[in-house]
């Protein structure tokens, strides 16, 4: 009987492999919409409304992992992640890509050089606020286009703070373009 029950099995699961065509495209089901949140969800994620129902569904699903995990933090770590989601969604939609782009970058970068920006973002952090923002300010220069007579096009974003959002996070003036975001909350 249970080498009947294990043939009948792997029959069905081989019909089911050869069944499914190749190259099938397996559908994400659908997140839920703000006004379908709970509202503990809505709360948590409060800072993500306006543009909630624009969000791709995977992205949905990393946010609403993001707000499961949020009672068992601590209360530093909530209020940073709210400041970080506060920052995130005043990013433009380029400035996002960039700085997912840097986070993949230096994930794939070797240890040693992780190291060394991670203690640049430290030394960066332990710097008094006036100092910080020289830094930017000389970023922010350095970073502007030249015009055809030379002098630096005006300044049409103002630069967001290093501790922007949940995901990767566009590194401080301080640091190497390899800059890691700080803390991650994927």
């Amino acid at each position: 009987m249970a080498r009947t029950s294990l043939a009948s099995a792997a029959g069905i699961a081989l019909f089911l492999a050869l069944a499914t065509p190749a190259g099938a495209v397996v559908t994400q089901l659908k997140q839920p919409n703000w006004v379908e949140l709970t509202p503990q969800q809505r709360d948590i994620l409060a800072p993500l409304a306006v543009e909630w129902n624009k969000l791709e569904s995977y992205r949905r699903k990393k946010w609403l992992g993001i707000a499961q995990r949020y009672p068992a933090m601590s209360a530093e770590e909530q209020e940073r992640l709210q400041r970080r989601m506060q920052a995130w969604v005043k990013l433009t939609p380029e400035e996002r890509k960039q700085a997912r782009e840097r986070y993949k970058n230096l994930q794939k970068a070797p240890p040693e050089q992780r190291q060394v920006v991670k203690q640049k973002w430290e030394e960066y952090k332990g710097l008094p606020e006036e100092e910080k923002e020289k830094l930017k300010q000389s970023a922010t220069r350095k970073a502007q286009p030249k015009t055809a007579a030379g002098k630096s096009a005006p300044q049409t974003k103002t630069p967001v703070a290093p501790s922007a959002g949940p995901g990767p996070t566009p590194a401080a003036p301080a640091v190497p373009a390899a800059a890691p975001p700080p803390a991650q909350a994927r």
